[in-house]
């Protein structure tokens, strides 16, 4: 799963990016709103840490354009400002979920968890595909009735493409949903993770549709 966090603060920043990626999330750090802004116009993401004190653009502003463009991405306000009034703006202008700073981590990823698990939910999160079960929701794999241990990215690729059945997803798309601006890319790193998938779900789940990307097969 991808994060957008917008934080100004270094301190805050960087303990909340290491103790999402411990956790297996894939996450992307934006310091004020203008960079945020490009994030959200140019890649996908599952869920957006927002502080409202930015510079250069606010996060309320921010969050507002966001609803305004009917995103309903789910978003967890971070922000020193916790009076009533204030959570209740934040929350008015589009926000799932309010934690005032400061706040302790695990918190944090306990929120973040329950965020997702709630806008996961409304979709179809179970698969079954002959002799394989894939239920994303609760992030378990089985085949034969013997569960599939699958790591952070393998299970960001195939919970988007179980999300996507028989809708080819190109390398490039797969490319921006595991990485980071900052982040290095080999050439056949999504090749090397969709001949993991298939070794451990079966060879003939996900189809390479040539000169375009991969698709999973429709259940």
């Amino acid at each position: 799963m991808r994060i957008l966090l917008v934080e100004d603060d270094d301190l805050i920043g960087s303990g909340v990016e290491i103790s999402l990626s411990e956790a297996g999330y894939q996450v992307e750090w934006a310091r004020d709103g203008h960079d945020a802004d490009f994030a959200l116009s140019t890649k996908e993401f599952g869920l957006l840490i927002l502080d409202l004190g930015l510079p250069g653009r606010s996060g309320t502003d921010l969050l507002r354009s966001l609803r305004a463009a009917g995103n309903a991405m789910p978003v967890l306000v971070l922000t020193a400002r916790d009076t009533v009034a204030d959570r209740i703006r934040g929350l008015d202008s589009g926000a799932d979920d309010y934690l005032a700073k400061p706040f302790d981590l695990s918190e944090l990823l306990a929120r973040c968890r329950a965020l997702l698990r709630r806008s996961q939910a409304s979709g179809n999160e179970v698969m079954v595909w002959r002799d394989v079960t894939i239920d994303i929701t609760a992030y378990t794999a089985r085949r034969r009735d013997a569960e599939v241990e699958l790591t952070a990215r393998e299970w960001a690729l195939l919970a988007h493409l179980v999300r996507h059945p028989g809708i080819p997803q190109s390398r490039a798309r797969l490319e921006a949903l595991l990485y980071g601006w900052d982040q290095g890319i080999e050439s056949n790193a999504i090749q090397v993770h969709m001949s993991n998938l298939r070794r451990k779900l079966g060879h003939d789940l996900i189809r390479t549709v040539r000169g375009v990307g991969y698709a999973i097969e429709r259940e």
